[in-house]
Formats: structure tokens, sequence, C-alpha cells
């Protein structure tokens, strides 16, 4: 299949890239100015790398021409800055997701893979596991603006026929994460562990979420471009909630050593727990999470010390 990836370049993009090269797809990379390709590619993978703007008309267009399926994996914003620009947090992202939509209306091009945030567009959870029927309340821009980009894939879907899936992922991490934007707290806590700094955590370190190593991600995304069944939502998580106390203890085992934390005064956007049933992505998918949290953590313990010592 010839597949387009919008970002496919970042931490997410990049590891499916590598997965959907396995199958054999003819992959088209879209990535912002001045991003380099992450590795070389060899000849015998049908790789075309890109750069251009998503907010215009010609380059998104230039870049699904052809194309089977589009895997969006863009995001200008973070869920804890978001709500600082709300409105630059919708132009960036709702905007320019409508006029790919469009787009791929006027190009005919059929299906389109989504990375939603299962950690922000459920907002406080009315129980757990949360499956995809629970309620939609999200507390951050970031995540009403994921919300509201599921909801206008799936009006596509139902006025022009563009098969649309949407994978909420729980909280991903592994090689390749970046750790400048303090996004993620695996690859975060193990980078300041390994460099001997203290772990900062914010509230009593029993805020709760759903860890999912990146390889266990991105077999998803690759069942996701094969799948033509009727489901359109689908939880991408391990199902297991770990608060960070227990995360930490973890990382402890995996590094042989202490680590010093620093506790400092919970923050409001911070939902207590989150956990995500996977049981539709399991039965529709025929998929499920493979690598352990321990074995995870001890993957990507050994990418960022190699980081750290170059």
């Amino acid at each position: 299949m010839k597949c387009v990836i919008f970002g496919g370049g970042g931490f997410i993009g990049s590891a499916i890239t590598d997965r959907l090269l396995r199958d054999g797809h003819a992959l088209r990379i879209f990535e912002r100015p001045r991003v380099l390709p992450y590795r070389a590619f060899t000849a015998n993978e049908s790789v075309e790398w890109i750069t251009g703007d998503m907010l215009s008309g010609h380059d998104v267009g230039t870049s699904i021409d052809g194309m089977d399926v589009v895997l969006h994996l863009v995001s200008s914003t973070l869920p804890k800055t978001s709500n600082d620009d709300m409105i630059y947090d919708v132009q960036s992202n709702l905007v320019s997701t409508l006029q790919l939509l469009n787009l791929m209306v006027a190009k005919q091009v059929r299906k389109i893979v989504f990375v939603s945030s299962g950690g922000t567009v459920y907002g406080r959870p009315q129980y757990t596991p949360i499956d995809e029927q629970h309620p939609t309340n999200p507390v951050v821009s970031y995540g009403i603006t994921k919300l509201a980009i599921e909801k206008y894939l799936l009006m596509f879907e139902s006025m022009h026929g563009i098969k649309a899936n949407i994978l909420r992922v729980a909280n991903p991490y592994g090689e390749r994460q970046r750790v400048e934007t303090a996004q993620g707290a695996v690859n975060v806590f193990l980078h300041r562990a390994l460099l001997d700094q203290p772990i900062e955590i914010w509230g009593d370190g029993n805020t709760t979420r759903d860890y999912l190593h990146i390889s266990d991600v991105v077999e998803a995304f690759a069942r996701a471009v094969q799948y033509n069944g009727q489901s359109s939502v689908f939880n991408i998580s391990s199902g297991t909630g770990t608060t960070l106390k227990d995360l930490l203890a973890v990382m402890e085992e995996v590094l042989g050593r202490t680590v010093e934390r620093r506790y400092l005064p919970g923050r409001a956007f911070d939902v207590p727990v989150s956990v995500l049933s996977n049981s539709l992505a399991r039965r529709e998918l025929g998929w499920e999470p493979m690598v352990s949290l321990r074995d995870g953590i001890g993957r990507t313990a050994e990418w960022v010390h190699a980081q750290l010592t170059r």
C-alpha cells in the first residue's frame, strides 16, 4: 500500500515508519521544513521524504497525491501547555486537519488513521478501566481539539466514505522520545536518573497512568492500516494502571540504584487516574500489548544511556 505519514519523523511517527516498511508498504513522509530524516534508508526501502507546512493546501495536496492511506500524527501543542494559547491550538491542529480532509475528498484518498489521546479526551474518569463508550469531557484544550478532530473524521466518513480509524493511545514511551519538552514521564525520569539528578513528582506520587511501550503502539497502527471492519475508535493501552511511585520502583530495579525524589504541589490539570480498556482493539484489530513495563523500561534505559554517552 502507498501511505503518507504526516509527522513520520517524530517519536511515534519514526517507529511507525520502520514498522510499515517491514510490511513492504511504500511510504511518503511529510515533515516540517528543516527536519532531516532520522536515519538513512536502504535501497530496498521505499521512502520519499518531503517537507512542508500543514496549513498549506499546496503542500498537503501534493503530499497525498496517489496515496491509499493517510496517517495523521501531527500535533503542534502539548497537553500541559495547550491552554496557554487555545486559539493557536485550534488553528494549527483542527483547521489544518479539516483542510487535509477536504483535500482527501478532492483527491479520492479513502482512508485515514489518526493518533488521538487516550490520556486527555476522556477527562476525569467515571469508572476504570475506561472503554470507548466512556463520556468524553476533556479538561485541557489539547484533548478538546483531539476530540473535535475525531468528530470531523467520523463526519467525513459518513458524508464522503473516507474510512477513519482513530487510535486513542494511552501513555507511550520508549526509544527516540524527546525529553526536551518534558513530555513522557518514563523517558524524562530515566534521563534525570541516569544524570544523577532528582526526579520531580507533582503531587503525592499516586497519580496513575497506563504506560505502553512504543513497539506495542506501532503494532496497533500497522494493524489499523490493514483494518477494514466497522469499528472506528480504539483505545490502545496496556490496560494496567501504574502509579508514579511504582514506576520509580521499577526504574530503580532496572537501573540498580536509588533515585532521588523531589515532591512538588499537584497540578490542577492532572487527572488522578487514567487506565484504558483495550478489549475492543484486541477483538477487532487482533492486537495486544506484548512488552511488560519492566522490559520496556529496560530497553528505553539502554537507549537513553546511549544518547547520553554519545
